[in-house]
């Protein structure tokens, strides 16, 4: 009898061995372990063998039904993946990604089978569910998920939360215009809605945790996570009230099929945060670029002079405004088909054509989900009259569209931003969303894709007096969790000092010329509209300009210097062989920084700082042989060092 019971624990122990499955990146110090406890699927991370998220759940529920209970394990398989790509439109060009995987199966008790496939690289994991077919069933709609993150109870957040469906401007929330909480208790995470992506951790103090999710297109919604619930935040889809309560917000999935990569990336620092690849590490091109697309910076009258801009006198001033810069492009906003109208817009564009400066044209992306006015209308949510419109686009020498107010996630909100991203490259155009979603690995998935806003960005300096006096503390958080997984157009470098047409009086920036030209090298977008008035190009000084005309907005390296997320934020980003270095300070006191600077050391650089009377100025200094530079930041000033 003793033998027989010890051979039941000998089965039982090994049984418990086989289903409990554990991956490590290639360095050793990033694991992922996953288990079926009890007929549930459940999964930890650790990183330096400190657990940073324990037994939290997953699986997903169906119309054929229930996959997060009764599951037993079926077969663990591990492999590594590897490969080496270019990418010019993010923080870096040339990329190369090794990770450890492993696809890990269970099944229900029918025989259903499903595998999460996880990759874990060295300071990245990401994860998926790819799920069989299942008998003669091969279309299913995936209704929730379980998928969890279990975080220890002391960890601290920086979370923005889901803005609630058809409200705000026109009833065209949600558009990730939300701002970030810093440093506060996921206990006290409760918002109804939930949080978008990304999102933001500090776990015991010394440990980041960055979650986000990739891979997103028309075969799926996009998610986000629920508020802290029993100590957990979990995967939600969009609110079905989204798209004034019209398709479904679940996921209509044909078999086999796959779910998005959902991302955590880890870090003692903030360093791999910063400089994470992930979200196009693990996707790929859905279709070839119809051209070579060219990147660059725009003027955009709409963003300082507002509606009244536009008509034809005051986009020429811009376009000459964009030529005086060495801009490439100029956004003529809302209204122009009904101000300047189609064939004097030829007009305006051959005009910016021979100025060597080509146009985005501003266009509502719907007219059945929300109240958005302004047009032009019911151009771009139907595949005839879209092709219409963008076969004259492609006729006038149009480069690109900025497509506004979409407001949800829903899987068939996901499919317009595909169809639309196609059809424009097809007829050569380029694309920014605006009032929008997260994008999640579009630069990589979608050739002429350049960028969204989703973001609280410039626009809300002009209308909310709250983002205004909190300019700098936004700019603090962008570059460690938005702009960290995402292009990031943000529209800004105001170098107006009153945020109106006149500058004379009204609504005051609160914030120095330096930080204003710190953030264009902080906030990456390969087609950046900046904020520049006509009369900057009198009134700025023109080492600030001359700044503006050579500053790039590609980027083959980006390197955190240093940072916190809501007190300071200081990066480096590599052009070809030129350096920028820049910093921007939301304390209210001055911020002392001493940068290692190495690889600028003994090079002489040009400095762009704040004094102590708040006073932007300019010249060159020599960056010590041993790399190091003491500097301070002013309250809500900036600075930027360029090799030159």
């Amino acid at each position: 009898m003793k033998k027989i019971f010890s051979a039941f624990l000998l089965c039982f122990s090994l049984l418990l061995q086989a289903q409990q499955e554990q991956v490590s990146s290639p360095e050793g110090s990033l694991k992922m372990e996953l288990n079926v406890l009890e007929g549930k699927l459940m999964y930890s991370v650790a990183y330096d063998d400190v657990l940073l998220i324990d037994g939290a759940p997953l699986g997903f529920v169906t119309n054929e039904g229930d996959f997060s209970n009764d599951l037993v394990f079926v077969e663990a398989v591990k492999d590594a993946v590897s490969k080496t790509y270019e990418q010019d439109k993010i923080k870096q060009s040339q990329i190369t990604y090794n990770a450890n995987t492993l696809r890990y199966t269970v099944k229900d008790s029918k025989d259903r089978r499903f595998s999460v496939l996880v990759q874990v690289s060295d300071n990245d994991i990401a994860f998926r569910y790819e799920i069989d077919k299942w008998g003669e069933t091969r279309a299913i709609v995936v209704e929730k998920e379980l998928t969890g993150f279990s975080f220890p109870q002391e960890t601290t957040s920086f979370l923005s939360n889901v803005m609630r469906p058809m409200t705000g401007f026109a009833r065209t929330a949600p558009s990730y215009e939300s701002a970030y909480t810093a440093d506060k208790p996921i206990a006290e995470q409760t918002a109804a809605g939930g949080y978008v992506f990304p999102a933001l951790y500090k776990v015991k103090d010394e440990y980041w945790v960055l979650l986000s999710e990739t891979g997103v297109r028309s075969l799926y919604p996009a998610s986000h996570l629920s508020a802290y619930q029993d100590g957990t935040f979990y995967i939600e889809y969009p609110n079905e009230k989204e798209n004034n309560g019209f398709g479904s917000s679940g996921a209509q999935l044909g078999l086999p099929g796959i779910t998005p990569w959902r991302t955590i990336t880890v870090g003692k620092s903030l360093k791999p945060v910063v400089e994470t690849t992930i979200p196009w590490d693990v996707v790929e091109p859905l279709y070839e670029p119809s051209q070579e697309y060219e990147y660059g910076k725009g003027s955009w009258s709409w963003i300082i002079w507002q509606d009244a801009s536009m008509n034809y006198e005051d986009q020429k001033a811009y376009i000459d405004l964009a030529a005086a810069m060495d801009f490439k492009y100029i956004l003529i906003d809302a209204w122009w088909d009904e101000r300047i109208g189609y064939e004097r817009m030829e007009e305006l564009i051959d005009y910016a054509a021979s100025k060597d400066v080509g146009v985005f044209l501003w266009y509502n992306s719907n007219g059945i989900v929300n109240d958005a006015f302004q047009t032009p209308l019911n151009k771009m949510n139907t595949s005839i009259e879209r092709k219409k419109e963008m076969k004259w686009l492609q006729k006038a020498g149009v480069k690109g569209l900025k497509v506004d107010f979409f407001g949800g996630d829903k899987q068939e909100t996901m499919r317009m931003y595909e169809d639309i991203l196609s059809d424009a490259n097809d007829y050569g155009l380029m694309i920014i969303f605006h009032g929008t979603t997260l994008p999640r690995g579009w630069e990589r998935m979608y050739p002429n894709f350049v960028g969204s806003e989703a973001v609280v960005a410039s626009e809300m300096l002009v209308f909310v007096e709250d983002v205004r006096k909190k300019e700098a503390y936004n700019a603090t958080l962008h570059p460690f969790i938005r702009n960290a997984v995402a292009s990031m157009e943000f529209g800004g470098v105001v170098l107006n000092d009153y945020l109106n047409r006149g500058n004379k009086s009204g609504q005051k920036r609160l914030t120095t010329d330096a930080f204003q030209l710190a953030t264009g090298v902080l906030f990456q977008n390969p087609v950046q509209m900046f904020a520049l008035t006509p009369n900057n190009l009198d009134d700025a000084p023109n080492f600030q300009l001359d700044f503006l005309k050579e500053l790039p907005t590609t980027w083959d390296e980006t390197r955190f210097m240093d940072g916190y997320p809501g007190k300071f934020s200081v990066l480096a980003r590599r052009n070809g062989d030129t350096w920028y270095v820049a910093g921007v300070n939301a304390e209210a006191e001055p911020k002392k920084l001493n940068l290692d600077l190495s690889f600028l050391a003994g090079k002489t650089v040009r400095l762009i700082n704040d004094d102590k009377n708040v006073e932007t100025f300019t010249k060159e200094i020599k960056i010590p042989k041993n790399g190091k530079l003491n500097l301070t930041m002013q309250s809500g000033g900036g600075f930027v060092i360029v090799n030159e």
